[in-house]
């Protein structure tokens, strides 16, 4: 068995060439300001090879199609496994895990083409800045309050019943997938997208998250909040956890009407 190195000098094993060729064509872009270019590189066909393992194998020898030396190319993996949601990118149009991406699935007529995100700023190559997210999540407060400064004593029981239905929306594992393949969410709109309205109604479901729940829904209330939401359904169809996103939408729309409806009362 062949193999190829990564950045740090690790041996990557790699599988028995097929006798075939790939071309994966790269969008790059050496820094945010930089005007963006396509680079193309042949490799060999290897069974059960995946996206990411085409990047360590370009690492080894960035050299392309046409023989000009290069650097490796720049993307965002950790796990590699389809949980820690930091590979995600556009591969022959179409937003998803390049983890789980196989090449002999989703290439076409021979050809992979890669981009990066395009609805978070480039960082470099096919890495983005996912940041917007995890500012929607601060602004909806998705987490459970606790004050560590004293014992509490024991928390309050959760059910299995309640655990089974909490367990789908805590898969979320923060690609950004979802807002990249909605039409509300835009620079237009400032929808904060299905995953932070997801993990909203998460909490707004725990024992003790559910104290924040009035804050939440007020924060989706405001500007780029559920009333943004067009129901396209994209976000449901590309999730590659498949959340079940679009009832968690419908659910907490609910919500927050019933929430402005009180505010109408107490006021």
């Amino acid at each position: 068995m062949q193999a190829a190195e990564t950045l740090t000098g690790a041996a990557i094993p790699l599988s028995k060439p097929t006798g075939k060729t790939y071309r994966i064509e790269i969008k790059r872009q050496a820094s945010p300001d930089a005007e963006p270019h396509w680079d193309k590189f042949d490799l060999p066909q290897r069974t059960g090879m995946n996206v990411i393992s085409a990047m360590m194998e370009i690492a080894g020898n960035p050299v392309t199609t046409d023989g000009r030396a290069t650097t490796p190319i720049a993307y965002d993996a950790n796990c590699l496994e389809e949980v820690c949601g930091s590979c995600a990118m556009r591969i022959n149009g179409k937003a998803r895990m390049a983890c789980s991406a196989l090449i002999d699935k989703v290439q076409e007529n021979g050809v992979v083409r890669v981009e990066p995100l395009s609805k978070m700023p480039v960082i470099r190559d096919l890495s983005v800045d996912r940041s917007v997210l995890f500012e929607n999540l601060k602004r909806v407060q998705a987490w459970v309050p606790l004050d560590g400064s004293y014992d509490l004593g024991s928390g309050p029981r959760i059910t299995p019943q309640q655990q089974e239905e909490a367990y789908p929306l805590s898969r979320c594992i923060s690609c950004t997938i979802c807002m990249e393949v909605c039409p509300q969410f835009n620079e237009e709109t400032n929808f904060v997208g299905a995953a932070t309205i997801a993990q909203a109604k998460l909490f707004n479901e725990h024992p003790t998250g559910k104290v924040l729940k009035t804050e939440r829904l007020h924060a989706l209330m405001g500007d780029g909040g559920i009333h943004e939401c067009g129901f396209s359904g994209n976000c449901v169809t590309a999730c590659p956890k498949m959340l079940p996103l679009t009832r968690a939408i419908s659910e907490v729309s609910r919500d927050v009407m019933i929430q402005a409806a009180k505010d109408i009362f107490t006021r």
